[in-house]
């Protein structure tokens, strides 16, 4: 995901992304934990996307 286009959606698209990349991490450490899943680099992309959307809604909000 792209810092461009995390600028150009709105504020509600941006929530929503982050619902559901919160619910990805929490099952991909899971997985991970289990040893169901061996990509630990979803996991690490995951968790970025996270953070550069975090990132956005609070820059947003000042």
């Amino acid at each position: 995901m792209k810092a461009k286009e995390l600028k150009q959606s709105t504020k509600v698209e941006l929530n929503a992304k982050a619902a559901e990349l919160r619910g990805m991490v929490r099952d991909l450490r899971f997985k991970i934990t289990t040893r169901q899943n061996s990509k630990v680099r979803a996991l690490r992309q995951a968790k970025k996307d996270l953070a550069r959307i975090e990132t956005e809604l609070s820059s947003t909000k000042q």
